[in-house]
């Protein structure tokens, strides 16, 4: 398996939409990626010092990220692959003290 760790910065008039798309399984149904994303996004956290989403994606496409840039780009801006090939969970590691993405996000929307 190939995880990437990812940084972008939320569409925050957006997210109410993407919060809605997870929650009613619509991202889940993507093939082949949308389970992976949906884990992904809800687990997603918020750096305060960069305004960014942070997140490890699970990602077999080359370009990194090709598939799911068609929901991600609707999003988020300036996606950008940090690190190709991060453990998984060494990847949620380096960011589990960062607040969740949707307790911070949507407040502040």
């Amino acid at each position: 398996m190939a995880y990437r760790f990812v940084r972008a910065r939320p569409k925050r008039d957006r997210l109410p939409e993407l919060r809605e798309r997870l929650d009613g399984g619509d991202i889940r149904e993507l093939e082949p990626f949308g389970r992976a994303m949906t884990k992904s996004l809800n687990d997603a956290r918020f750096d305060p010092d960069t305004g960014e989403a942070v997140w490890v994606e699970e990602d077999y496409c080359t370009p990194p990220l090709a598939m799911e840039r068609a929901v991600l780009d609707d999003y988020f801006e300036s996606v950008t692959v940090v690190e190709e090939h991060v453990d998984e969970a060494t990847g949620w590691a380096r960011i589990e003290d960062l607040p969740p993405l949707w307790e911070r996000v949507p407040s502040d929307a």
